[in-house]
């Protein structure tokens, strides 16, 4: 490994995280979770050659906080990282709507495998693993609709790791019996014979393999109880609401009712990614890291 964790000041990840409001409470864990990380991505970049590392981890997890941390971090390692969200890849409303239609009323809700564009987000990973310049995908989710394509950030300058960070980023397809029984009230009102979570599954054992394949490596933000990630997503929701306005800024009930969509595959995500991940990173409920595995 590296010696950086030995020569960076400390005063400088202060500074950083002063300067980008992120929590302060990870200065403490600079040296003995972050650099690590950081340390090992850098060896398998270099190594193996890994360019695009996958991030996944519950709604509300910090996993935006933790690839900001990493592409600074990186930098003072000598490696450039883009970082891409799954979130950006959402199709607009009036697709979703489409699919709604033609397939069943609750895709017209962004956030389950189905509403992203992924023809999209494999040229952006396969631009950026090339190191050609590429313009990144953003989508405003205050107002429930990408933004405008001259609004997207350009990565001109090649880069050398791609931080590929969503909620249900590798996430694997379920057995069929495992989609007969609903796991909440959404399923059980709105999707009594199966349909849609069916049609999800379908997506992931089809076109989000091809997107997903991209990935070399896998971190994971484990988190123990799924009740927590009710509370994490709402401050998410409180400090939109306080950045920014929009029509599709959600109240507490149709946040509840939102985060019901992301049920199912989160907890399969529980079963089955600790066994597939490079890194594990095991969540407290306050999201601080309390305990981290790396293979």
């Amino acid at each position: 490994m590296t010696l950086w964790k030995k020569t960076m000041p400390p005063s400088q990840f202060e500074q950083f995280l002063r300067d980008n409001d992120l929590p302060m409470t990870m200065l403490d864990q600079l040296t003995s979770v972050y650099q690590p990380i950081a340390d090992f991505i850098v060896e398998s970049n270099r190594e193996r050659n890994d360019r695009v590392f996958g991030i996944n981890g519950s709604q509300g997890s910090g996993k935006s906080t933790l690839c900001r941390a990493l592409q600074w971090l990186l930098h003072r390692r000598g490696r450039r990282a883009a970082i891409l969200s799954i979130d950006d890849l959402y199709l607009d409303q009036g697709r979703r709507a489409e699919l709604a239609r033609q397939v069943h009323p609750l895709l017209e809700t962004r956030g389950v495998p189905g509403t992203h564009d992924v023809a999209l987000g494999i040229d952006t990973l396969d631009a950026l693993r090339d190191r050609r310049a590429v313009a990144l995908p953003r989508f405003d989710k205050a107002n429930d609709d990408p933004c405008p394509r001259h609004r997207w950030p350009i990565q001109i300058k090649p880069v050398d790791v791609v931080l590929f960070e969503g909620w249900c980023v590798a996430s694997l397809p379920q057995a069929e019996a495992d989609l007969e029984t609903s796991v909440n009230g959404l399923e059980a009102r709105e999707d009594g014979d199966g349909h849609w979570r069916r049609y999800v599954n379908d997506r992931l054992a089809g076109p989000y393999r091809g997107l997903f394949r991209r990935i070399d490596r896998l971190i994971l933000l484990e988190v123990a109880d799924f009740s927590w990630v009710y509370g994490w997503r709402k401050k998410q929701e409180d400090r939109l609401r306080q950045r920014q306005t929009g029509s599709r800024i959600m109240d507490d009930r149709t946040l509840a009712r939102f985060i019901e969509h992301f049920e199912r595959i989160t907890r399969h995500n529980a079963k089955t990614l600790p066994y597939l991940a490079d890194i594990r990173l095991l969540l407290d409920q306050s999201q601080r890291i309390e305990r981290h595995l790396i293979r």
